[in-house]
């Protein structure tokens, strides 16, 4: 009788999909803010188009440059602590040893068990660092590219959310009339985007787009109250 063979499938884009999260998030939320906010000043679209795109670009540059540095941070931390463990391996042997029992018996295994594997990962040098990398400090090898495809990340989906809200006052001369557009146009948007978002990361599509609705129109009518207070 055939066997099916087991395919197990594991999402490993976490680190995308929270680039993706905070650069829409804030593309849909802050654009529109400011244009609710200006159209109560501004009869005319075509300058809240203005100054949405002003906006927009400025926004994905900043929202992309922290992108950039947060990654940039990671690794230097990440090789900062490995540099630490390879002086701790050579110069504070016995305390490694200790520590790494520590762990192991902590997962259940008895001392003269831990005591085994330690001496086998005192062979191999650079997966007992990797091992104290990750069990120890909680640290995984960060990509190298990781800072550049988290700027390109964020920056994009920050430009696509941004003319989300923006697209109405494109085909609409009357702001107060694509005002109403706008809200209609983010709200989808942000039901969009969280459904999507819950069948990438394996949870319950309709729940993530809910919760993305709620907790991003909360976010834009916050910043839509203090636009319009201020303007």
């Amino acid at each position: 009788m055939p066997v099916t063979p087991h395919v197990e499938k594991h999402f490993t884009s976490t680190d995308t999909v929270r680039d993706l999260v905070i650069g829409m998030s804030d593309g849909l939320t802050v654009p529109f803010a400011l244009a609710a906010g200006l159209t109560g000043a501004v009869a005319a679209s075509h300058l809240i188009v203005t100054a949405g795109l002003a906006e927009i670009a400025a926004g994905s540059i900043a929202m992309g440059l922290g992108g950039y540095l947060a990654a940039r941070g990671d690794s230097e931390h990440y090789q900062h602590e490995l540099k630490r463990e390879y002086y701790e391996i050579e110069h504070l042997l016995q305390k490694e040893v200790e520590e790494t029992q520590e762990i192991l018996e902590e997962y259940g295994l008895t001392h003269e068990e831990s005591h085994i594997i330690v001496e086998a990962l005192q062979k191999r040098p650079d997966a007992w660092i990797k091992f104290m990398m990750r069990f120890e400090l909680g640290l995984e090898e960060p990509d190298p590219k990781r800072a550049v495809k988290s700027a390109l990340t964020i920056a994009g989906a920050y430009i696509v959310g941004g003319f989300i809200p923006l697209s109405p006052y494109l085909f609409i001369p009357q702001s107060h009339t694509a005002l109403n557009g706008s809200v209609v146009v983010t709200l989808l948007a942000l039901l969009g985007f969280g459904f999507f978002k819950g069948k990438a990361v394996g949870t319950s599509p309709l729940r993530s787009a809910v919760q993305t609705v709620l907790i991003g129109g909360i976010a834009a009518a916050t910043a839509f109250a203090i636009a319009r207070l201020f303007s």
